[in-house]
């Protein structure tokens, strides 16, 4: 009598696992496709389907499994091919509307779906104590791009199963996959949102041992993170915490990510207090302090912090940590992302806020603002545009600010700037000149001693209205001084100048207002008014007396003097 052999034995198992595998995957695909052409019970046959997918997605990522001989799994395939048939038979009915009852086929569909989750739940136990390795996993295709959206569905279910029950590589993978086509393609942020339980699967691989798969996720969510549908998702699945424990003890690029993820979740400002809670504002603090941090980091790092400045509390703790003289230093990095962050973060914690402005100043903030506006060292546009921005916000509402901005150097830089460059740095330098010209005296003193009214008037015949406007304002201001008054009096072109302009002017222009009220001021002295009637356009200023433009009746009753009225005509009667 012959004996069996184990080795065709335990062949012959494997074989009938694997085959029973298959017929599991071809049935639940069989009752996939049938149930899209099913129109009763539209809404229950839709999270039949969604479980089904699930389900077709372990499947696949378990087929050719090595371990497809434990009997254990072995029952569950079995248990999934009779649940399919079964489901197959119900949906038959609700094709052929051949059912008993509405209120009975509805019961039945509840019991299916409730059937099919259980399903779904052992299965990944069962993988996740180890049956699914990645040498015997079939990889789903991405779609292709622009593909419908039933296979961008299946496929993010595909990746959902990978990263609940896979290994080590086979979640990075899964998560490198997922990063690609968020990247690639919006539509994923949706179907992200739309497939159950993919959001909590992330943040809570945003809490794995593994570095890389922490790193992955955190990949992942700096991305979908900026969606307005999947922030309300992640807030909900409790992302803060994690985020904030990957900028504490991750890598340098899991940090970097979870950084960029914050800064985007705290535009909300309702989050601050999560972040603060998690002990973000310290860790925060820590990586914009810590000189070994790379600004990749500390850029997100500083955008969070100013985020969150807008909450007294959280404010008043970080100045107590030091933020400001922190965020000054780095502020004379070379790192343009970091320049530009840490004075916007300035900018904000000292926003309305006498004291905390005095501390910028104490703590030679505006040493470095105007450092960065040294037309010898290497800085771009758009560090000196912030720069000045914020010695704008920060010091033109203080004489004493002002004094120091002049000791260093100040006036002189942005007459640099005024004077060279492109348009766009000219006109941003030409805006900051005429803000400060409002000012104080004192600045207007300073502004003439350097040479800025032959640069106003140089403008007046700018092509851009807003470029003329802001150049006749600022130098009507500065011409209300006597010392600069006597200055511009002095150089013959100037009243010629304006004179000339004013018949290129539209009527009751707010330009020609300002050049009028120019006029005016000079006409304070003698060598002005004898300028202006001598200049030989003493016509412009007639036609608009005679046009009843005030201000214009009014220059010329200035000028109507006895020492000049024989000059003029009897429009000083009128």
């Amino acid at each position: 009598m012959g004996q069996d052999n184990p080795r065709e034995e335990q062949s012959s198992s494997a074989s009938s696992s694997t085959s029973s595998l298959r017929q599991a995957i071809e049935v639940v695909t069989s009752l996939i496709s049938f149930s899209y052409g099913i129109r009763a019970f539209a809404v229950k046959w839709q999270m039949l389907r969604n479980k089904l997918e699930e389900l077709h997605a372990s499947l696949i990522a378990i087929e050719n499994c090595d371990s497809t001989q434990n009997p254990i799994l072995s029952g569950l395939v079995s248990a999934i091919i009779l649940a399919a048939n079964n489901c197959h038979d119900l949906a038959r009915r609700c094709m052929d509307l051949s059912y008993s009852g509405k209120l009975l086929m509805q019961s039945d569909l509840d019991v299916m779906s409730a059937k099919f989750d259980r399903l779904v739940k052992n299965l990944s136990e069962i993988c996740t104590a180890g049956v699914l390795t990645q040498g015997f996993a079939i990889v789903v295709s991405k779609p292709v791009l622009n593909a419908c959206k039933e296979d961008m569905r299946f496929y993010v279910r595909d990746l959902l199963t990978r990263m609940k029950v896979g290994d080590t590589e086979m979640k990075r993978q899964a998560l490198g996959n997922l990063h690609e086509v968020v990247v690639e393609d919006e539509r994923y942020f949706r179907v992200i949102v739309e497939v159950g339980d993919i959001v909590h699967v992330l943040v809570n691989l945003l809490d794995s041992p593994e570095i890389e798969i922490q790193e992955e996720a955190a990949k992942v969510v700096s991305v979908i993170s900026g969606f307005d549908s999947c922030k309300a998702v992640l807030i909900g699945s409790g992302v803060i915490g994690p985020l904030v424990r990957v900028l504490e003890s991750g890598s340098e690029l899991g940090k970097e990510a979870a950084a960029r993820s914050l800064q985007k979740l705290t535009q909300n400002s309702d989050n601050a207090w999560s972040v603060s809670a998690h002990g973000g504002v310290t860790a925060l603090l820590k990586i914009c302090s810590n000189g070994d941090s790379r600004g990749e980091l500390i850029g997100p790092a500083c955008g969070i912090l100013r985020n969150l400045v807008g909450v007294e509390e959280i404010k008043r703790f970080m100045i107590e940590e030091g933020a400001v003289s922190s965020f000054i230093k780095l502020a004379r990095t070379r790192d343009e992302a970091v320049q530009i962050s840490s004075i916007e973060f300035l900018q904000n914690i000292a926003a309305g806020d006498e004291s905390v402005r005095q501390l910028v100043v104490k703590d030679g903030g505006i040493r470095a603002l105007v450092h960065l506006l040294d037309p010898k060292i290497s800085s771009t546009y758009k560090s000196r545009e912030v720069a000045l921005r914020a010695i704008e916000n920060l010091c033109f509402s203080s004489p004493t600010c002002i004094s120091i901005l002049t000791s260093y150097g100040f006036i002189d830089r942005l007459l640099f700037f005024l004077r060279n460059g492109d348009v766009s740095v000219q006109e941003l330098a030409l805006k900051v000149a005429c803000r400060l010209s409002g000012t104080s005296e004192e600045a207007k003193k300073a502004m003439g001693d350097a040479g800025f009214m032959s640069e106003f008037v140089r403008f007046l015949d700018a092509k851009s209205f807003e470029v003329r406007e802001m150049a006749s304002e600022a130098l009507t201001s500065m011409v209300s001084v006597p010392r600069n008054r006597k200055r511009f009096v002095q150089d013959d072109g100037n009243i010629s100048i304006l004179l000339q302009l004013l018949d290129h002017e539209e009527a009751n222009s707010g330009n020609k207002k300002f050049l009028i009220s120019i006029l005016i001021s000079l006409t304070s002295s003698n060598s002005g008014r004898r300028k202006i009637v001598n200049s030989g356009y003493l016509k412009n200023i007639e036609k608009l007396a005679e046009a009843e433009v005030a201000d214009a009746k009014r220059l010329v009753r200035k000028l109507s003097t006895n020492r000049f009225r024989s000059l003029l005509s009897g429009l000083w009667h009128s």
